[in-house]
């Protein structure tokens, strides 16, 4: 696979992964446990066990296959996640597409704490909900909204932001029971990352 913009290592379709057991734990629950008697995040919030997690983890951090998960979008931004498996490197790099443009640009990464520039929740839901069809990647609007989560970068989420988010972590396994307060711990941690990084800002936005 080639993304031209992004000439870093052997990359590889990684959207058949979203359905595998163990796959969305090891995407989002470190963003889950925040500070000092928080209470441990476990695969179970995501609908996975352990064996799962730790299984899938050797295949999204093989150094010889970078997975890569498009979020196309028929109209603005869309967004591609890649696996930067360079051994002693390990990280998630994030980028987004442009209509008219022939490259993608890369806005931010993940090393345990994510860097870079950020998007606001209006603009992820306009990323989930707005598919390419004709495009190869993710047309699913709750896998797209999860994979594009991290990016947040929004004090401000509107008062719909947890239940949207909660269903979206239940079409994707999530037990029902659990999702909203897996939901609400995502969205403080990524709020509290928000107030704190300064040099976040939209690429949209100018800032």
């Amino acid at each position: 696979m080639l993304i031209k913009g992004y000439d870093d290592g052997p990359l590889v379709a990684g959207e058949s992964l979203l359905a595998h057991p163990g796959f969305w734990s090891n995407y989002l629950m470190a963003m889950c446990g925040d500070g000092a008697g928080a209470e441990r995040p476990v695969p179970e919030w995501f609908g996975d066990d352990g064996a799962d997690t730790d299984a899938l983890s050797e295949i999204l951090f093989d150094p010889e296959r970078w997975p890569v998960f498009r979020v196309p979008a028929a109209d603005g931004l869309g967004v591609v996640v890649v696996y930067r498996n360079l051994v002693g490197d390990y990280g998630i790099d994030y980028l987004l597409t442009h209509p008219g443009r022939s490259y993608a640009q890369q806005i931010a990464s993940w090393e345990g704490a994510l860097s870079g520039t950020g998007l606001t929740w209006h603009e992820l839901v306009r990323i989930a909900d707005n598919p390419a069809p004709a495009a190869e990647g993710v047309e699913d609007s709750a896998a797209r909204l999860l994979l594009a989560l991290p990016l947040l970068n929004d004090m401000h989420s509107p008062e719909s932001a947890p239940a949207r988010l909660s269903a979206a972590l239940t079409a994707a396994g999530a037990p029902q029971d659990t999702a909203p307060d897996t939901a609400g711990l995502l969205l403080t941690h990524l709020a509290r990352r928000s107030h704190h990084d300064h040099t976040w800002g939209s690429p949209l936005s100018g800032t």
